[in-house]
């Protein structure tokens, strides 16, 4: 196995970093244009990450390791350190965590990683505030925007979509920093500890945004999950009509990014999401 999914500069600049650099196996999901690689050198297990010429994860995620909001985690084990990176040519390298992904297995539903989960992420959204500025507005019309692109939203149903997202107005509430993608999928547990990756979608944003892809997921399975994260998180911050709207633009992000991608798994529970929300919108 070798460095081949990166471009001709990211090898380059990953030789130079990791000389002999071992690739122990390809961790990428094969959705957009991102690669994970876990490699080994002089002895140490590494993650290797790059991003295509579209990608904006990279920065992202380097916007949370170079703003110090991954430092304290990281200096704790709950997150991986930030090793080398060039931002210019999307590619980074950190730490490998120990730990088995949570995700697809019995620990995504058990009330116990919630629950610390909810700590960790309290601590993490309490690292900072920020005015608005108008953020809730623009996640509306991201949500409009997908449903101008290629998407396979019924036609009744995109109707219905477009009147739920004018009849909410947004809600200019202080930001956080945000995870963006606060799942399973990006919890490690070892040995009771619950370590995290992937901060790929940081951004500042209301808190409640973190919460929206659980809802549509573990907790919707188990509502033990959900008590216990906010019993790790202290309080909830979602009040029924914003909460609604951020599960809608959610469930249209979800839907239309997946149809794209050509993930009809994902694709599917964004439609079921989407008919979640509207229901709720609907009943008032």
């Amino acid at each position: 196995m070798t460095l081949g999914r990166l471009s001709a500069a990211q090898r380059a600049l990953v030789g130079a970093w990791l000389p002999e650099v071992e690739v122990v196996a390809d961790l990428s999901w094969n959705q957009g244009e991102n690669t994970v690689l876990h490699v080994r050198h002089g002895g140490r297990d590494l993650i290797v990450k790059a991003g295509g010429d579209t990608d904006h994860h990279l920065g992202r995620e380097l916007d949370a390791h170079e703003g110090g909001f991954v430092t304290a985690w990281a200096r704790e084990g709950h997150a991986a350190h930030l090793v080398h990176a060039d931002r210019a040519a999307r590619v980074l390298v950190l730490e490998r965590l120990p730990g088995d992904l949570v995700f697809r297995t019995p620990a995504a539903l058990d009330p116990c990683v919630h629950r610390r989960a909810g700590e960790l992420l309290r601590e993490f959204h309490a690292q900072a505030a920020r005015p608005s500025q108008g953020t809730d507005a623009a996640a509306t019309r991201r949500a409009l925007a997908w449903l101008d692109g290629d998407h396979a939203v019924p036609t009744d149903v995109e109707a219905r979509v477009r009147a739920g997202l004018a009849a909410i107005p947004p809600v200019e509430a202080d930001l956080v920093p945000t995870h963006g993608d606060w799942q399973p999928r990006n919890w490690l547990v070892d040995h009771g500890s619950v370590r995290v990756i992937d901060f790929g979608r940081f951004a500042f944003r209301p808190a409640a945004s973190d919460f929206t892809r659980l809802a549509a997921q573990e907790w919707r399975e188990s509502p033990a999950c959900e008590a216990a994260f906010f019993d790790g998180y202290g309080d909830d911050p979602r009040t029924s009509a914003h909460w609604n709207l951020m599960r809608l633009r959610e469930a249209v992000g979800t839907a239309c990014w997946a149809h794209q991608v050509g993930d009809a798994e994902f694709e599917a529970q964004g439609h079921r999401m989407i008919a979640e929300a509207l229901a709720d919108i609907e009943a008032g």
